[in-house]
């Protein structure tokens, strides 16, 4: 089985975004203030703090427009936060009893039979899993409630 990471949206994604880039779909992001352990960021992979300022924006985890392109919101600090870099689950996966993960090509394609709603404490295992898969580049988990895009698993270095 293949050791794995969980990637954040990339530094300079966020930064252009907090400083009112365009998101996925040519607006600004929002700004609200964050209710706590509902608001995942997901540059830190943690959530954002109670009371802070938090981003709202329409996101899509892939480089181009294409059918298995999905879109949808995601929170991220609003303030800077340092991006996602340890070992293990990532404060976010914490918050459902169960995550969404689908397997994809490196051509961004979804790899159908993968897809499945997984408890938290299986999220690593079955991630892994389907890894271990030479047809299968990276992992996307979504909310299992809402859909939302959480975060990206790949094959770590190393």
């Amino acid at each position: 089985m293949p050791n794995i990471a969980f990637l954040p949206l990339p530094s300079d994604t966020v930064a252009r975004l907090r400083n009112g880039g365009a998101d996925a779909y040519g607006q600004p992001p929002e700004r609200a203030v964050s209710k706590g352990s509902g608001n995942p960021c997901r540059h830190c992979l943690d959530f954002v703090p109670e009371g802070a300022e938090m981003l709202i924006l329409a996101h899509r985890p892939f480089g181009e427009l294409q059918p298995y392109a999905e879109t949808g919101p995601i929170f991220l600090c609003g303030e800077a936060c340092t991006a996602w870099e340890a070992d293990g689950i990532p404060p976010i996966l914490t918050s459902s009893p169960d995550y969404l993960l689908k397997g994809y090509t490196a051509d961004e394609r979804i790899r159908y039979g993968t897809g499945r709603v997984v408890p938290r404490d299986e999220v690593e295992s079955y991630a892994k899993t389907l890894l271990d898969r030479p047809e299968i580049a990276f992992v996307d988990v979504r909310s299992a409630r809402n859909n939302c895009f959480q975060t990206r698993i790949v094959r770590a270095a190393g």
